[in-house]
Formats: structure tokens, C-alpha cells, sequence
């Protein structure tokens, strides 16, 4: 007789304040599942040419997950694509996660189990599954289409219950009272939603594997770190502890509520499996990779040039930037374009937005953009690409690490740097980047700078767009000071939450000893692990090793 299992993720749930919360007894039907069985962090790391780095890009370690396989094998490094013909950038909010062509999802197993999978991020309704498929009823920017097989299920279901209220409406609105409001009801609607849908699934017939994901702890992480976290700078004039609490533990309590209701529904000698590919902390990426590494880029290549977030080394840091945002982060950033006339200065602030279209200094506007519908115009990193055909090197848009890309000769359009400078400028680059600190602590930014390939003109299509993989020290600024390149900031925070690159598994069932510690795993690993569980053979081609071997004595 199989054992069922059933797979929840939480999507960026972090490891930090999901052990902290509870051993506080907070999370009661998560403190049950860890007293019953094994708990462990998982820590991700990614294979560039030039080495091994951390990771934490929610995109491909869900495919990690979902595939068994590390990005070099599949060649997924992100969702933002990087044309050297056109120096075009985009990211199809739809289409632009794994195509699982030449991979299927592990749960592709054939007539031999019944499958139901429900919301797994960054998947497709795919060949091979006995069972049901649906993605696109809710997620936080999922990166896939809505659709289902059969197909008809998901139109019944939003029939039933209605379409998602957070589903791609999220976008980490700190400074709006009113999109706080919105937030954390949605988020609430979307929870209690969410675990109906996964009872009445589970109640149809008993599936050898059920496996969902609650992508509404990622939008708790990323909109309202900064009202329960001490450790964001935003914490002191935002949190509202006196009078409204901890939102964001509220919504995970919530959550927890629903996982136990799922767990309530589901066989008694089931496999539960609660489980997150990566966490979320303190965001440092939306200022450090989105904006920052850019207008250092720009600063490398005009020397005695500055676009945006003018300061002056030999003053004191000013102040963090906590006032309300009037027109959005965009506009916010955009009002630190350079103006050395003081009286220009003033009237660009105070300006309306329609005065506001024109480039400067070689940077696009984000006015037309926005209005245009220019996929990530809303991002700093997108206004500096008019100038990157004349530019040796340029920060390409990322959500996470930061990225570079070489403009080199015989490869992108206009090409300045030969094959032969590349090592030459990879290491001026290095250098550069290895002197940046904190405005505000002192501190190192930058924990390592990794080469993506080892000759400059290997056009394996598998390799990542980036050159320079910059992986930064967990320090969330607002202001960096270079010696080489002066001080860029304050700027205004965007996003409170981002992510960090460890995760975690919570198992119990038939054979796991209750109360034990599981160690040494990854993302990538959980694939396997679930596939250990069932009975079913593990593709040669995984990289992922099942984690539950050396304790799980099965009944």
C-alpha cells in the first residue's frame, strides 16, 4: 500500500522567524509537524564556470525544486532575458519561467500515481501527469500562465470561489496606508480561499501526491518586513506594534491556521512535507542590484560623471529617507537625478511628473516608459540602457544578485572590449566593487564577485547573460561610498522584504523520528526527497539527493 504525501510550500518563508516564532507558540500546526518528525535549514548554492556562489533568485530554485536540477544542467538563471543584438531586456510576467522542454516536473510520473497540483510557482501544466494540474489561481508574480488540465477545472473553481485578490497586484507598498489596508485583507481572503480549494482537492480521491504552495507568505515578507523586524532600517518610523501588532506574523498565523485545516483533510498515515526553497529578510537587492550597481556602472565608464544619487564623501551621511513616497519608488528615484543648478534642483522636486520626460544625463525618464507599458521601466537598472552600447560594462535589470554584462566585441552589437581585455576589465571590476561600504556602517557590500564563463566568447545558450555575478553581504543600505567613485544615496527603500538564500523543510510520517534534526540540505533536494517517499524511481539526470535516507526507517 503507497503512502500519500502531501507537499506545502511557503513560499520565502523564512527558517529565522519561522524557528522564532515557533518556539514562542506561535505557529501551533507548523510547532506540530516539527515535534512529530524532522526539521532542518537548506542552504542554496548555484555553479558559475568561475566558481561556486550562493542563491537566492525565487524563480529558479523553484524550477531547482521542481526539475531536480541545478541551473547549469537547465540553463534557467532568471526570468529577465538579454538581447546582445538589440541590447533589449524583458521579462514576460507570464512566459518567462522554465518552458520544462527539456525537464518535466518530478511529479511527471506517468499512470502509475495520481497527481493533483495545485499553484506550484513556476511551473506549467505539463505531459505526464496522471491527475489534475492548476496554476494561476493565485501566487506572488508566479510567473505562469492560468490554466489547469483538465482544463476546465480552474474556470470551476474561480465559478466556486473566485479569482485570487493578490494574484500579481502585489508590489510592496510601504509608505501607502491605504495599500496596507488592501494588503493584509487580501492576503487574509486569499489564505482562507486557498485552504478550501486544497480540502475539497484532497477530499476527490486519495492522491498518491498532493502538492500546493502558499505564495502568500512571500507577499507578507516582501510588503510588511518592516513592520515586525527590528532589523530594517524603516523599522523605527513604521512599526505600529502599540496599536496594530505584527502584521506580518498575523498573516503567518493565518497560514498556519490554513496548513492545519489541509492537514486535518489528509490521510492519517500521510507524509506531510512543509518546506521553503529560499527566505526573506531585510531587502538589500532592490536598492543594491535594481539601482546602486548601476549608477556605478555608469560612474566606472564616465569618469567625473554622475546620474543619479549625487553625495558628497566628506559629509555626514544624511538622514534615511521615511516620508511618505508621493508618485511611487520610480518617481521617488528619479528625483535624485543630478542637478548641480540649485534653483533647477528645486523646481525639478516640486515639478508635476509631465515636466519630467525628458532623459538626462543619457538616463530614459521612467515617465514614458511607465506610460508606455516598457517592461521593467519601472527599474533604475532599465534607464541607463540607451547609453550601454557605449558603455565597457552595465549593470543589467535583477531582482536579486547583482548582474553585469561585458560589452565584448564579436558578441554584443556594438562591442567595445576585445576577448582579449575581458580577464583585464573583469578584474578592474572586481577591484571596484571589493572597495564599496556602507555609507552609513562602514562595512564591506560585497561578499563575492564570480565569473559566469571561462572564455569570454563561449556562446553555450545554457551559460547565464551576466558576466559578474555580484553576491552581497546581508547589510540593507540605502547609501554607498566608493573611493574610486564617490558616495551614491540616501535613496528611498522599495521593497521591505527580500530574499535571503536558505530555506527549510519540516517532514513527519511513517519512520521519521519525532523531534530529530535534518542536515545539509538544499532546494534542489526536495524533488528526490518526495520521490524517495513515494516509491518511485529518481532520474539519473537529478542533481538532487533525497535528504530523508539516513533517518527514515519506512513501516
Amino acid at each position: 500500500m503507497k503512502t500519500p504525501i502531501i507537499a506545502i510550500g511557503l513560499d520565502a518563508a523564512d527558517p529565522n522567524l519561522i524557528e522564532q516564532w515557533m518556539s514562542q507558540g506561535n505557529l501551533p500546526n507548523l510547532s506540530r509537524v516539527r515535534q512529530q518528525g524532522i526539521y532542518g535549514r537548506l542552504h542554496n548554492q548555484v555553479n558559475y564556470q568561475g566558481g561556486v556562489a550562493e542563491f537566492s533568485s525565487t524563480e529558479p530554485l523553484w524550477v531547482m525544486m521542481t526539475t531536480g536540477c541545478l541551473p547549469d544542467k537547465t540553463g534557467f538563471w532568471d526570468t529577465i532575458t538579454y538581447n546582445p543584438d538589440t541590447y533589449e531586456v524583458r521579462c514576460d510576467p507570464v512566459y518567462g519561467g522554465y518552458d520544462y522542454q527539456e525537464y518535466l516536473p518530478f511529479y511527471a510520473l506517468g499512470e502509475k500515481y495520481r497527481v493533483a497540483a495545485f499553484d506550484v510557482p513556476v511551473t506549467r501544466v505539463s505531459p505526464g501527469v496522471n491527475g489534475i494540474q492548476i496554476t494561476g489561481w493565485g501566487g506572488h508574480h508566479p510567473f505562469y500562465p492560468s490554466e489547469s488540465q483538465p482544463s476546465e477545472l480552474l474556470p470551476q473553481i474561480v465559478a466556486k470561489y473566485g479569482s485570487n485578490p493578490v494574484y500579481r497586484k502585489d508590489n510592496g507598498i510601504w509608505w501607502d496606508k491605504k495599500y496596507f489596508n488592501w494588503v493584509t485583507q487580501a492576503v487574509k481572503e486569499s489564505v482562507a480561499t486557498r485552504a478550501q480549494i486544497c480540502r475539497e482537492i484532497l477530499q476527490q480521491e486519495p492522491w498518491d501526491l498532493f502538492i500546493t504552495a502558499f505564495g502568500e507568505t512571500h507577499t507578507l515578507g516582501h510588503d510588511l518586513y518592516n513592520l515586525s523586524q527590528p532589523d530594517h532600517p524603516l523599522y523605527p518610523y513604521t512599526n505600529q506594534m502599540e496599536t496594530l501588532g505584527d502584521p506580518m506574523l498575523q498573516g503567518f498565523q493565518q497560514v498556519d491556521q490554513a496548513v492545519g485545516e489541509i492537514i486535518a483533510a489528509a490521510p492519517d498515515n500521510a507524509y506531510i512535507l512543509l518546506f521553503a526553497v529560499h527566505g526573506m529578510g531585510a531587502n538589500l537587492t532592490d536598492l543594491l542590484s535594481m539601482m546602486l550597481l548601476p549608477e556605478v556602472l555608469y560612474r566606472f565608464n564616465f569618469p567625473g560623471k554622475v546620474a543619479l544619487g549625487a553625495g558628497d564623501l566628506n559629509q555626514p551621511v544624511p538622514p534615511i529617507i521615511s516620508k511618505k513616497i508621493r508618485n511611487g519608488w520610480s518617481a521617488e528615484v528619479w528625483g535624485k537625478i543630478y542637478e548641480p543648478n540649485p534653483i533647477k534642483k528645486l523646481w525639478h522636486t516640486w515639478t508635476h511628473k509631465k515636466f519630467l520626460r525628458n532623459s538626462k544625463h543619457g538616463l530614459l525618464s521612467p515617465y514614458p516608459l511607465l506610460d508606455e507599458q516598457v517592461e521593467l521601466g519601472w527599474m533604475p537598472a532599465r534607464w541607463y540602457s540607451s547609453l550601454w552600447p557605449q558603455m565597457k560594462a552595465f549593470a543589467l535589470p535583477a531582482y536579486a544578485d547583482g548582474h553585469i554584462r561585458i560589452n565584448l566585441q564579436g558578441r554584443d552589437r556594438d562591442g567595445i572590449v576585445t576577448p582579449a581585455e575581458y580577464d583585464s576589465l573583469c578584474d578592474q571590476l572586481t577591484e571596484v566593487l571589493d572597495r564599496l561600504k556602507d555609507g552609513r556602517s562602514g562595512q564591506p557590500l560585497v561578499k563575492q564577485v564570480v565569473r559566469t564563463r571561462k572564455s569570454p566568447l563561449d556562446n553555450d545558450p545554457k551559460l547565464p547573460e551576466p558576466d559578474l555575478i555580484v553576491v552581497w553581504h546581508e547589510i540593507p543600505t540605502d547609501v554607498v561610498d566608493s573611493p574610486d567613485l564617490g558616495r551614491i544615496g540616501p535613496i528611498t527603500y522599495n521593497r521591505p522584504g527580500g530574499h535571503r538564500e536558505h530555506g527549510f523543510l519540516l517532514a513527519a510520517g511513517p519512520g521519521i523520528k519525532p523531534g530529530s534534526d535534518l542536515i545539509d540540505g538544499r532546494a534542489v533536494d526536495l524533488s528526490a526527497t518526495i520521490l524517495n517517499l513515494m516509491g518511485a524511481k529518481l532520474p539519473d539526470y537529478f542533481d538532487g539527493k533525497p535528504l530523508l535516507d539516513p533517518v527514515l526507517t519506512i513501516s
